[in-house]
């Protein structure tokens, strides 16, 4: 019944297997990868022909993480899995940027990739396991598909580089990388550095090729067992449309080019775009079958990559007129916000970030809830792509998964430089607003980001800039662009983005549509882009050169204070009626971890105050011989009670209310009175001896303590 073929090997200390013919055997290719107990089903179905009319390649890709993987019950009313998290949205991208250029350009057909967690053993990523099931589906698959490709984690612990770590290693180590590849080339990195040089981080992508090598060595063997005889698709042969585009419109085409402004050149190119399509292909030839208006726009954009990318590396000349290492102008502006807590305007060229920093309490942290387990953020960065950015009209109010990863590169970028919450006891959200787009916003996110966290007054470690790289490669000729603009994206080879401070890199993400780049360009991109990093910090430093040293009077004040576990629930009180009354009174929000840690927040100092006093009264003891500000309570004929300590109570006999013969004590003090006492003791039962006469009622000072140093 089944046709069971399987690969294993030892992969970084672990068994890696993969399986396929027993699940999933109606898809055109369905492998199981099992890394140590963590199991993913990644599928291939490809629809046998293109839809008519269709001129690119509709992929998708979709990696759900099943809460069953891990022995749990989803949360909510429905008790099932709902939309795709962060996560899973992230690793769907990381999946597809690899495997994308990897087929071939002809290739047409809708294609669907869904790679399922069905198994997690909380020590390996599932994220590594499904690019590497991916791959072997592929592989195994009838679809013209240049690969396999393999993937690997690289950490950097103690100074070594260690493949795949666990996931409680990954806590000790200053680098988190992910690279995918070919036998050849590297295709794909996605990371999060603290600060790593740029020798550091070309070792450990190179060190991340040469370890995924036996992976994609096993892809092959499976292959070659389970393979399916891969389907003809139909070829197109563009160069006739090439050669009469060329020669009809390649004159204009060049003068467009020629213009730098954005807008201008879009419009100008889109016009010689409807013109060659009205020419080479007419409308009413087209509703007859006898040409195809895809062909011809196919047509058309290798022709715009041949004028570009010769003009690039023919003259060193960009389109704009930049040389290849030259960054566009910089202008950084923070504070032009008036209400918020912190905000910065960075604007590079035609690429321009309005972000905006909020600070918050524990009630504003986020809550995940991951298959690991669930836990808090405080950190949280969110960038916003409105249509407008780039003058044209679109859907407003969804997050898509280019917003969500734009924003994860943003906040991995920043997160080393943040402080701990020992350090700044807040939650932090950040807003990167695109109000224009021209290249390499995801990066002008990062460098406004870090203007307006320094605005806020959020002490992070340094400040950190970024820059998007491009590439322009033709056999052996090639040339490396600093700060891309979006057309070099288009129609380059690479986009390499690198963040970091003056110490060295947090975050560097790389994808490659080609399959030749080598060491030597990727050491190139690297040196220039930290040239670039530099010229940029330098224009950030023009505007604000560090952190501003107090919040605005706006932000939430912070103090943090500890007390034993065991008085927690004295904080908390039956069903929590203590913590409502403090939080009613004193108008401070007051959040209490399990380990005793209390944050108490509030715009208005007075009240933190208070409720920290509170507190205090409930869980600490008062100590002999200290002095307290208390209110008079209650007055009898032998003294007066005094609440001096939280609910504390203590009788101030008369003959210590004052250093003179008091009659009655009345004449002293009424009820509602505030005073000063010293604490004189408390005895076996409880009872709590106070003094007045020992106290300077105007100074507090203590007098018995002046007349013992007097003797």
């Amino acid at each position: 019944m089944f046709d069971i073929h399987t690969e294993e090997i030892e992969w970084g200390g672990r068994p890696l297997k993969l399986e396929t013919g027993r699940v999933a055997r109606q898809a055109d290719g369905a492998v199981l990868a099992t890394y140590g107990e963590t199991t993913v089903l990644a599928t291939v179905v490809a629809e046998k022909a293109p839809r008519p009319g269709m001129d690119f390649f509709p992929l998708t890709v979709n990696y759900q993480e099943k809460t069953y993987a891990a022995g749990k019950i989803p949360g909510g009313y429905f008790k099932r899995e709902g939309r795709p998290s962060e996560k899973e949205t992230l690793v769907s991208r990381l999946i597809d940027r690899p495997i994308r250029p990897l087929f071939d350009p002809d290739f047409k057909c809708e294609t669907q990739i869904i790679a399922t967690v069905l198994s997690h053993d909380l020590e390996n990523d599932p994220d590594i396991v499904a690019m590497i099931a991916t791959s072997a589906a592929l592989a195994i698959a009838n679809l013209p598909f240049k690969g396999p490709i393999g993937a690997a984690r690289v950490g950097l612990i103690e100074g070594e580089y260690v493949l795949n770590p666990m996931l409680e290693d990954m806590e000790k180590s200053r680098l988190d990388l992910v690279v995918a590849g070919t036998k050849e080339a590297v295709l794909m990195v996605e990371s999060e550095a603290h600060e790593l040089s740029e020798d550091e981080m070309l070792g450990a992508v190179m060190f991340g090729h040469e370890a995924f090598q036996p992976v994609i060595e096993a892809i092959e063997r499976l292959a070659a067992r389970a393979a399916k005889p891969p389907r003809e698709i139909e070829r197109v042969d563009y160069a006739p449309l090439v050669e009469a585009i060329r020669e009809k419109f390649g004159a204009a085409l060049r003068e467009a080019y020629a213009i730098t402004e954005k807008l201008k050149r879009r419009d100008a190119v889109d016009a010689i775009r409807e013109q060659a399509v009205a020419e080479l292909c007419p409308e009413e030839k087209a509703e007859a079958g006898e040409c195809n208006p895809g062909h011809v726009l196919e047509a058309f954009k290798k022709v715009e990559k041949e004028i570009v990318r010769g003009q690039i590396l023919e003259t060193g000349t960009r389109i704009d007129g930049r040389r290849l290492d030259e960054v566009r102008p910089v202008v950084a502006e923070v504070g032009i916000l008036p209400r918020t807590h912190g905000s910065a305007l960075f604007t590079r060229g035609e690429t321009q970030a309005l972000v905006v920093t909020t600070l918050g309490t524990g009630d504003d942290e986020q809550f995940v809830d991951a298959l690991e387990g669930t836990y808090r953020e405080h950190f949280l960065l969110h960038y916003n792509f409105p249509p407008f950015s780039v003058g044209e009209t679109g859907r407003v109010g969804f997050t898509g998964r280019r917003e969500i990863g734009h924003g994860k590169l943003a906040w991995r970028a920043l997160h080393p430089v943040m402080p701990s919450q020992t350090e700044f006891p807040y939650t932090v959200r950040v807003v990167s607003e695109i109000t224009e787009s021209n290249g390499s916003s995801s990066m002008a996110t990062v460098c406004g980001a870090s203007l307006s966290l320094m605005d806020a007054g959020v002490p992070i470690k340094r400040p950190v800039s970024g820059i998007a790289m491009g590439l322009i490669l033709e056999g052996e000729k090639f040339a490396v662009l600093s700060d891309i603009l979006g057309d070099e994206d288009h129609l380059g080879d690479m986009d390499f983005k690198v963040a970091g401070t003056e110490e060295g890199i947090t975050s560097l993400q790389m994808d490659i549509k080609v399959t030749g780049i080598t060491e030597e360009i990727m050491r190139t991109a690297l040196q220039q882009a930290k040239a670039g990093r530099a010229h940029i910090l330098e224009k950030m430093k023009e505007a604000l050169s560090e952190t501003r040293p107090e919040l605005t009077e706006r932000a939430p004040k912070i103090e943090v204070i500890t007390i034993p576990v065991a008085k927690i629930r004295d904080v908390i009180g039956a069903g929590g009626k203590t913590i409502r009354e403090i939080v009613e009174k004193t108008g401070a929000k007051i959040d209490i971890a399990d380990d005793g840690t209390i944050k108490v927040a509030s715009t208005d100092r007075e009240s933190i105050r208070k409720a920290i006093e509170w507190i205090k009264g409930l869980t600490e003891e008062p100590e002999v011989g200290q002095i307290y500000e208390g209110r008079v309570v209650k007055i009898v004929d032998f003294g007066a009670f005094v609440n001096f300590f939280g609910s504390r109570d203590g009788l101030v006999h008369i003959s210590e209310l004052s250093a003179r013969r008091v009659g009655k004590v009345s004449d002293v003090v009424k009820e509602g009175d505030v005073v000063k006492v010293k604490l004189l003791g408390i005895d076996p039962r409880g009872k709590v001896r106070l003094s007045m006469k020992a106290v300077d009622q105007k100074t507090g000072e203590d007098l018995t303590a002046k007349q013992d140093s007097g003797k």
